[in-house]
């Protein structure tokens, strides 16, 4: 228990050490992040460390969540890069920026979460494994390639939506896509918080493909409604993987399989 309480000690300091005491930045090789795949959400047990009740890290009290299903935020995600590569995570796991990865203050460790970047629609899945960042403004911490992904990594922060993904509910998705799909399944291609942002990428996507395009708005309460492009829906995967690989000649490689509750 000491040596446990320790290891927790020291993870959270290493990860609040003030920023001038080590510049953080990119790695000094150029990274094709278009190649590095989302993570895959997986069933797997709370880590050793870093799921304590509680914990307080500059004379903040932080209660981990002992159930994250159906956990949604929005807020500012920042960054984390060279300083913090090869260190020990508050799970154990030693930092990868070169992964698909994340920390937030409060989520059990590991959990999964969809990330979308409000400014130009952008998603990717993460594994948080790790704690911070401890701004009172900000809410998550993504690794390097992650922020690359999502745009962030130019401006530094980025406003971005999360959702807790159920492993469970996603290696049925996943099987699903590669059998014979419902009539419910689409490609998310975009999310934005401007109507015309959304109109604008549908009609691109209109003009050059044969693609059939979709637009559909998310009202979530008390927050501004999200207007989403889709592609759909599909009845095979055949289908779906032949959208996917025109969605990538045009530009667009970050769509992602979603079954919706029911039909646009």
């Amino acid at each position: 228990m000491i040596i446990q309480r320790f290891f927790i000690f020291v993870s959270l300091w290493l990860a609040v050490l003030p920023a001038y005491a080590k510049p953080d930045g990119p790695p000094k090789q150029t990274v094709d992040v278009s190649q590095i795949p989302n993570a895959t959400p997986q069933m797997e047990p709370l880590s050793r460390y870093g799921n304590a009740p509680q914990y307080t890290v500059l004379g903040q009290r932080y209660q981990v969540m002992l159930d994250a299903n159906n956990y949604k935020e929005r807020g500012l995600a920042s960054w984390y890069g060279t300083k913090f590569h090869q260190q020990s995570t508050s799970s154990g796991e030693p930092y990868d920026m070169f992964a698909m990865t994340a920390a937030h203050k409060t989520l059990p460790l590991p959990s999964y979460i969809r990330v979308t970047h409000l400014a130009n629609g952008r998603s990717i899945i993460v594994k948080v494994n790790d704690r911070g960042p401890f701004h009172d403004d900000r809410i998550l911490d993504l690794s390097y390639v992650a922020a690359k992904k999502l745009g962030i990594t130019e401006h530094g922060t980025g406003l971005v939506d999360i959702e807790v993904l159920d492993p469970s509910q996603f290696q049925v998705e996943a099987t699903t896509t590669y059998a014979q799909l419902s009539s419910r399944v689409y490609l998310q291609v975009g999310a934005f918080r401007q109507p015309l942002n959304a109109e604008r990428l549908a009609n691109y996507l209109k003009q050059h493909s044969q693609l059939p395009v979709v637009l559909a708005i998310d009202v979530q309460t008390n927050q501004q409604p999200l207007y989403h492009v889709k592609i759909g829906p599909f009845t095979s995967n055949t289908l779906m993987q032949q959208a996917t690989t025109q969605l990538q000649l045009l530009g667009v490689a970050d769509a992602f399989p979603v079954i919706l509750s029911q039909q646009l």
